[in-house]
């Protein structure tokens, strides 16, 4: 039972997580699950996974039904995503625990520094081109997303979310729903991987699968209302850090250090030092970015009046 509630717990926080910055639940509930729950890594994400079959399929309908979807490119990411990531579960399925462990946080803390990265910069592309992406650009982002989704247990939100904003083709609303109708085959993709690999492990936590829906379920409704009262940008870089910081050290250990030896104590400080100052210049840049947006308005605002009152005196003159 315990166990039960922190992974309730687990999906209650990466749904808060999604819902903030729009990305995200896999890789925190992963990270979640193996250092709350005690799972192996493999066993952590085939319930994630699970989990998201219908986190996944609930959301890609929701942002059918508000437009939100381009299907033409659903399914150029989909389908390789979905059959890398039938490859990376299955991969991942028949790695031992000590053989995963730091495959998986590796890849965690990757997806963890890019995070940092995109939410220090202070600001998401917004430029618009009207030019389509390229078949084999989103054949091969599809891939790499799936694989990596599915051996870190969560990021392909991280790794597609944030290539198609940086490319800047579509509106930041049509790519976060497009790629979210897309999750839901890579979702599937990586569930059946797992079914082949781990298929009693499945069975065996079919309770877990149940406590992170109702966890995330519950979180949902406080996400959508928390949305509009937090800085996505500080959360997301804090959410990254948090994720580098716990998952660096299984990296360490699976390289043969010690978590206690001292350079690796110094590079962890460095990396919480790093990403804590990265998202604090993200949030002070965010800042400065609107003040400057206000500046430009009331100028743009005061110079229409004044124009405006000029033509009035000059028809009463006249």
């Amino acid at each position: 039972m315990p166990t039960l509630i922190f992974i309730a717990i687990a999906g209650f926080a990466a749904q808060l997580v999604d819902g903030g910055i729009g990305m995200g639940f896999g890789v925190t509930s992963t990270t979640l699950l193996i250092f709350l729950a005690g799972l192996g890594p493999a066993q952590a994400s085939a319930v994630v996974h699970a989990a998201e079959l219908g986190t996944t399929l609930v959301s890609g309908f929701s942002h059918w039904r508000f437009g939100n979807v381009d299907w033409k490119i659903v399914f150029s990411l989909a389908i390789p995503g979905g059959i890398a990531a039938f490859v990376g579960a299955t991969l991942l399925s028949n790695l031992s625990t000590e053989a995963a462990q730091p495959i998986t946080s590796g890849i965690l803390v990757l997806i963890a520094i890019n995070l940092i990265w995109r939410f220090s910069r202070g600001h998401i592309k917004r430029t618009i081109s009207n030019k389509p992406h390229a078949k084999p650009f989103l054949v091969v982002l599809g891939s790499v997303g799936g694989m990596v989704d599915a051996t870190g247990g969560g990021g392909w939100g991280p790794v597609t979310t944030s290539t198609l904003l940086a490319a800047g083709k579509e509106k930041p609303s049509r790519i976060v729903g497009t790629v979210s109708a897309a999750e839901f085959l890579v979702t599937l993709g990586a569930t059946i991987g797992f079914a082949f690999g781990l298929w009693e492990d499945i069975v065996a936590h079919l309770g877990a699968i149940v406590a992170m829906l109702i966890g995330g379920s519950i979180a949902a409704p406080i996400a959508a209302w928390l949305i509009s009262r937090l800085n996505p940008l500080v959360l997301g870089g804090f959410v990254g850090t948090a994720i580098a910081a716990l998952n660096v050290s299984n990296v360490y250990e699976g390289l043969g250090y010690a978590p206690s030896t001292f350079w690796v104590v110094v590079i962890h400080g460095a990396i919480i030092a790093v990403g804590i100052g990265a998202t604090i210049r993200g949030h002070l840049k965010s800042r400065a970015q609107r003040a400057a947006e206000k500046a430009a308005e009331a100028q743009s605002a005061e110079a229409v009046q004044e124009t405006t009152i000029r033509a009035h005196e000059e028809a009463k003159t006249g």
